[in-house]
């Protein structure tokens, strides 16, 4: 093997590496956001209802609402981004670093 095919491989490796880390990183961070949504949607409902039984306002339900659908979509997405990373991490060849 020729000086500039190991050249060649080693710098596809370096690419390959830099791929998987780098949609490791985007993976968490839009799993982070998206919970952060569920968590920021939760506490509103909390508010809500604390806030009804202290004072007389409205709207308790649709908090409740916003809520599930904000954890039912957060919880998809994390689901589908975990497939979605183990396929590019088998379709690539690459291998989890320790």
């Amino acid at each position: 093997m020729s000086e500039k095919e190991k050249t060649k491989g080693s710098k596809r490796l370096i690419r390959k590496a830099i791929e998987y880390e780098f949609f490791k990183q985007v993976s968490t961070m839009v799993t982070a956001a998206f919970g952060l949504v569920a968590a920021l949607a939760w506490n509103e409902a909390v508010k809500g209802l604390i806030d009804r039984y202290l004072s007389a306002e409205g709207g308790l339900r649709s908090k409740f609402y916003y809520a599930i659908i904000a954890t039912i979509i957060a919880v998809a997405v994390t689901y589908y981004l975990g497939r979605a990373s183990e396929k590019f991490i088998r379709s690539n060849n690459t291998k989890k670093p320790k």
